[in-house]
């Protein structure tokens, strides 16, 4: 960090990195404390893995979604620096766009257990339980082939990233591998949340069926 010393406070990587981690602790154990956290919901016929892979999935995207509070700091840092004091800095910028990209690798099982993903239902909405419950089956096949191929990729993302000490080529010259990272973890939590809605799918369609006869 020494050939940065002229451009006034930079973050260090380690502080960086450290922050993301510990922060949405902080304020996660904070929100529990005052009782302000929402309870993971579950269907009375859960199984445990399915109690603990939504709870997973709930508390990764309730991590993530804090670290916005860290962009809004810092870019009002940035404007003040820059404005008042004319000394932009070299590491807001990016370090929010690859938070900002963290995040979204990181919320898909978020969205998968919420039911946040965009899907087209024109049709879907107007089948059967039974029908819609059969189609949540098959076509979970074609989910569980992107995610594999999702980890497969994200797997030698990072560990390439990780061996050759990839560094952007910004100023900053932060970690990449950390990102790669990221996107690794973020594909097995919708793996695990993709087999727990496919437990739930299962037991609906069931349902549906035995309501029928």
């Amino acid at each position: 960090m020494s050939d940065l010393q002229g451009f006034g406070f930079v973050m260090p990587h380690w502080a960086y990195w450290g922050w993301l981690a510990v922060m949405p602790l902080i304020l996660i154990v904070l929100a529990q404390r005052q009782g302000v956290l929402p309870a993971v919901k579950h269907e009375a016929t859960a199984t445990t893995f399915e109690r603990v892979v939504d709870w997973l999935s709930d508390r990764s995207g309730t991590f993530v979604a804090l670290w916005s509070v860290n962009a809004v700091l810092a870019y009002t840092y940035e404007v003040l620096m820059r404005y008042a004091f004319n000394q932009p800095t070299i590491w807001v910028h990016e370090s929010s766009y690859l938070l900002f990209g963290m995040q979204y690798a990181l919320a898909g099982a978020y969205g998968l257990l919420h039911g946040s993903h965009v899907r087209v239902d024109v049709i879907y909405t107007k089948l059967s339980r039974r029908a819609r419950g059969a189609v949540d089956v098959v076509t979970s096949v074609f989910f569980f082939a992107f995610v594999l191929v999702m980890i497969s990729t994200g797997w030698r993302f990072f560990s390439d990233s990780f061996n050759q000490g990839e560094r952007s080529l910004e100023t900053w010259q932060v970690q990449y591998w950390p990102v790669k990272a990221a996107l690794l973890l973020g594909a097995i939590l919708i793996l695990l949340a993709g087999i727990s809605h496919l437990i739930k799918d299962i037991r609906r369609f069931e349902t549906a069926c035995r309501e029928r006869y």
